[in-house]
């Protein structure tokens, strides 16, 4: 469980970041969330971007999805969230929470 500062350092980092995942009319699928997963290993903040004709809720979408990766749902607005997930692989660490 990630702390609100911690959220809000987040936030700050993922600002600048592009959806690098879209979800569209087939929804979630084992394939999105093995892709999403390896990205989360490889650069450990994702912000994923949900089509009008997924017709999902944003906030209930993320939340599924961090549970079913392990991951904290970081942020939902609109039709874009972010997750984090800390990387397994000591070559990818790239974000420190301890120090936040």
């Amino acid at each position: 469980m990630i702390t609100s500062k911690q959220r809000a350092y987040l936030r700050k980092i993922s600002h600048t970041l592009e959806p690098i995942f879209q979800i569209g009319k087939d929804g979630v699928t084992d394939e999105l969330l093995k892709g999403i997963s390896q990205s989360l290993n490889k650069r450990e903040l994702v912000k994923v971007h949900i089509l009008e004709t997924a017709m999902l809720d944003t906030k209930e979408t993320c939340n599924e999805i961090a549970r079913d990766l392990g991951a904290e749902p970081v942020q939902a607005i609109g039709n874009k969230f972010i997750l984090y997930r800390e990387s397994d692989d000591e070559k990818y660490k790239k974000i420190d929470l301890k120090r936040v």
